[in-house]
């Protein structure tokens, strides 16, 4: 996955986590739509991360394409 194809992810994410928090702004979620919120966030935090690290690796010379999705429980750790 390229940086590109990263940023497309970040777009669509970004698109249902948007409409997700509109509807919750007129009423609530359901269950269902409320888990399905919690997992763009993530998502969405992985594929940052993710950009950051590729982007990193590229600005100091190492192949971007090493670089790997990191597990929710590490990504979500770095806000504490």
């Amino acid at each position: 996955m390229d940086n590109d194809e990263i940023l497309d992810d970040i777009g669509s994410l970004v698109e249902e986590e948007r409409a997700l928090r509109e509807r919750a702004g007129t009423g609530g979620l359901p269950p269902e739509e409320r888990a399905r919120l919690a997992e763009l966030e993530i998502r969405l935090d992985q594929c940052w991360d993710l950009l950051r690290q590729r982007r990193a690796k590229a600005e100091f010379g190492e192949d971007p394409d090493t670089a790997a999705l990191r597990p929710p429980s590490e990504v979500e750790s770095y806000r504490n």
